[in-house]
């Protein structure tokens, strides 16, 4: 008896801006297990979207690495934020194992959600942190090792030039 399988894949699209830009479904935003939005992207993101995101999150600490949250968007122009923990406190030492598993956290919860279009920053990259490619690569290869329905579209998205050449180099669209 002749067995079928249909390959389902993401399409992927590589943008040099800032997350804060991005018009689609949800953000995923690499956040910290206790939900507070204190420092770098979290904190951007909690000045446009409102303090209200941060609450939301907080009330619902901890949250592991591996696991996401889904929120309301606050201010920002999309329908939900994924926080998608990648240390569980602020200023610890980020490994390439926590990028994979909040990249996957976040896909994840875009699919339970019906997502189509996330945006995906860099992430786990700067102070103690990988190198920009070791982040870009561990964040690829976990979206293109998902085999959900949704979401059908990643955007990946940063406005540090690093970041940007290393999602393109690592796509292999250089």
């Amino acid at each position: 008896m002749p067995v079928s399988s249909t390959e389902i894949t993401i399409q992927i699209d590589v943008l040099k801006k800032g997350l804060l830009s991005f018009e689609g479904d949800a953000i995923l935003l690499p956040a910290v297990s206790d939900g507070m939005m204190m420092k770098g992207l979290a904190k951007r993101v909690k000045k446009a979207a409102g303090a209200d995101v941060e609450k939301e999150a907080a009330s619902h600490a901890p949250i592991a690495v591996g696991a996401a949250l889904v929120t309301d968007p606050g201010k920002l122009k999309v329908n939900y934020i994924i926080h998608s923990p990648i240390v569980e406190q602020a200023g610890m030492r980020i490994g390439v194992e926590n990028i994979r598993r909040a990249t996957r956290a976040g896909l994840l919860a875009a699919s339970h959600y019906g997502m189509n279009h996330i945006a995906i920053p860099g992430m786990g990259y700067g102070d103690n942190s990988v190198p920009h490619d070791e982040a870009a690569r561990a964040i690829i290869d976990e979206v293109r090792a998902y085999k959900g329905e949704n979401p059908a579209f990643v955007t990946l998205m940063d406005a540090d030039l690093e970041m940007y050449e290393s999602f393109i180099t690592e796509l292999g669209e250089s």
